[in-house]
Order: C-alpha cells, then sequence, then structure tokens
C-alpha cells in the first residue's frame, strides 16, 4: 500500500520531475503533485510525494527530513488525511 508524503519549504525554482528523481533515492516514487496557488499560477512551497509503500516512506523522511536544496532545510513527514471542508462560506441566498 502506498504511503504520501508532506514535503514542506521546497524552493520554488524546484520541478515536480527533479523532487521525483530526488526521493527516489528512497525508493519507488508512485506520484509527484507540487500545487499551485489558483490565483497567481506560483508555486506554494510544498508538494506531496506518494511513495510505494511505507517502509520507502519512512526511509525518505529519514533521508530528507532536514536536508538542504537551495539553501532551504525541507520538512518531511506522512501526510495528514485532508478534513472534509463545508460548503464554501457563502450563506443566505436571493437579493439583498
Amino acid at each position: 500500500m502506498s504511503t504520501k508524503l508532506f514535503v514542506g519549504n521546497l524552493p520554488f525554482t524546484l520541478s515536480e520531475e527533479q523532487l521525483e528523481e530526488l526521493f527516489g533515492q528512497a525508493g519507488k516514487v508512485v506520484s509527484v503533485a507540487i500545487p499551485k496557488d489558483r490565483e497567481t499560477g506560483r508555486k506554494r512551497g510544498f508538494a506531496f510525494v506518494e511513495m510505494e509503500d511505507a517502509g520507502e516512506a519512512d526511509e525518505a523522511i529519514r533521508k530528507f527530513h532536514g536536508s538542504s536544496i537551495e539553501g532551504r532545510e525541507l520538512v518531511v513527514n506522512p501526510a495528514k488525511e485532508r478534513e472534509q471542508r463545508s460548503g464554501g462560506g457563502r450563506s443566505g441566498g436571493g437579493y439583498r
């Protein structure tokens, strides 16, 4: 079963391909996603890396948490499940 990792404090210049290559040193990478800001389209400075199994994910945490890339110290830990969000905060209906 695959394990998803949160990778924080990424340099904004790092690509998904570079991140996949880096984490590939710890095991098989299933997927990499670097979210972008909806309005600006700029990278948000973090990513999600899915490793093939929990042992490889643990190895990636040991290997990369606290390591430095382009002068930035990476934060690597297991990703938390996304919380359910409400309907968007718009309330009421009709004209006022």
